[in-house]
């Protein structure tokens, strides 16, 4: 649990937070919003532990006793709410270990900190609950919400909180990050950048993941060779990708991050800016044999076979036709 300087990006929320501190203007409750993976535990985490510590800095000094029981996971002003249920936060979760316990003033610190992960899964009977709280909190509450989906919370706890949204991190920082403290290579930290979409989170779980690099070497061999391959083959492919419970979005993504490098290089004819830069002589092959329309249609299909599998659609069919758009556009 790293304080705020060990965080990386988010610059603007981690100043909001800062500058809070510094002028003894803390909120009673915050909303962080951002995708699973993003870094709201760590920014969240990273506030608690500076509101805690003894030296009443911006950043904590992590020597303290108070910051030595956070770091341990043994403070008792620092409460995360839990829930039994794995899809829902329910009434009693949030009156048992918030409305029950907010009334008793902090054991060692100015601060009483409660963090509840997972926030957008709370019943309408659970924010209610929470309302009443933060409509009165007493002066050393503070509450943070941490959520995938702001979207999912009622008006009247939207108004009454500070809302801080995560933004993505820029892929040079991603890569900068995967290549100086992971060890990755230039042209991997590159490909694993692309995919994350500025969610370091992610990039990180791709860098270490096994089966995300077989997945990409499937992947990959089906793209090249879909020229060639016949209805039967093709069949076999999809049947592979099932039979190995592969991650199909993440699967798609490698299909259209390739054929969107291929209309790129089309365009452009700068090596400099292909993401799959290991397979230039592929890229180049490719871009020259097809033509815009058929690019439009690849990325049209592979837009479909998303809609479609997210619609839960014949996972079999919807790749079916995917592939077919493919191969008649190559």
């Amino acid at each position: 649990m790293p304080g705020f300087q060990d965080i990386l990006g988010h610059e603007t929320i981690k100043e909001h937070f800062k500058k809070a501190i510094a002028v003894h203007k803390v909120s009673h409750a915050y909303i962080l919003a951002g995708e699973a993976g993003m870094g709201r535990k760590s920014l969240a985490n990273a506030f608690a532990l500076t509101l805690l510590c003894e030296k009443g800095q911006t950043e904590p000094c992590l020597e303290c006793h108070a910051c030595k029981q956070v770091l341990s996971g043994n403070h008792p002003d620092l409460i995360y709410v839990t829930h039994e249920k794995p899809a829902s936060i329910g009434v009693d979760d949030i009156r048992e270990q918030i409305n029950d316990t907010i009334q008793i003033r902090p054991y060692s610190a100015n601060y009483k900190i409660y963090i509840v992960d997972e926030a957008e899964k709370m019943t309408v009977q659970a924010q209610n609950a929470l309302l009443k709280t933060i409509e009165e909190p007493p002066a050393y509450a503070v509450i943070l919400l941490l959520t995938t989906n702001p979207d999912g919370f009622l008006p009247t706890i939207l108004s009454r909180c500070v809302q801080l949204k995560l933004k993505p991190l820029p892929d040079s920082m991603i890569r900068g990050y995967l290549t100086e403290k992971m060890g990755v290579s230039e042209s991997q930290s590159e490909l694993y950048a692309a995919f994350a979409r500025g969610n370091l989170g992610k990039a990180k779980r791709l860098a270490e993941s096994e089966d995300f690099r077989q997945s990409y070497e499937q992947i990959l061999n089906i793209l090249k060779n879909i020229r060639q391959m016949d209805i039967s083959q093709l069949l076999d492919a999809i049947k592979r990708l099932k039979d190995e419970n592969m991650d199909l979005h993440e699967c798609l993504d490698i299909m259209q991050v390739w054929y969107r490098d291929g209309l790129m290089f089309k365009v452009t004819k700068d090596a400099n800016l292909l993401i799959f830069k290991d397979e230039f002589s592929a890229m180049n092959e490719m871009s020259t044999r097809i033509g815009y329309d058929g690019f439009e249609n690849i990325l049209n299909a592979i837009d479909k076979a998303r809609i479609r599998l997210d619609a839960n659609v014949n996972m079999e069919l919807a790749l079916e036709l995917m592939f077919l758009a493919m191969k008649e556009n190559s």
